[in-house]
């Protein structure tokens, strides 16, 4: 095993191989499965594989936090821009498609 390093004295962090992270180390996608997010926190380890070309930070279960919702205002802020970007500024009619940037306008008036 190449990138085991529980110790981290070759790599910095505590480096395991690809699917051999300790229990308790989760990466930050792992958490969002779980509606949880970091929170502040540095990574505690490091997952290495396809020849160190790729890495995954893994952060302690314990120390994270559960995920920030939005708030209604934003809820509305966003519902708003989105309509925003679907509303043709020649015709004005609301459709069902993001209008394209290279147009900029509906298709029915390009």
């Amino acid at each position: 095993m190449v990138f085991y390093d529980p110790t981290g004295e070759r790599f910095g962090l505590p480096t395991y191989p690809y699917k051999f992270a300790p229990d308790g180390l989760l990466t930050r996608r792992q958490l969002r499965a779980r509606q949880l997010r970091p929170g502040g926190q540095e990574p505690a380890a490091q997952i290495l594989w396809r020849r160190g070309k790729r890495v995954a930070y893994l952060f302690r279960l314990d120390l994270a936090v559960p995920k920030r919702t939005a708030t209604a205002a934003q809820r509305a802020a966003i519902d708003k821009a989105l309509t925003a970007r679907r509303t043709c500024p020649d015709c004005g009619q609301v459709k069902p498609y993001y209008i394209p940037r290279r147009t900029g306008t509906c298709l029915d008036c390009h």
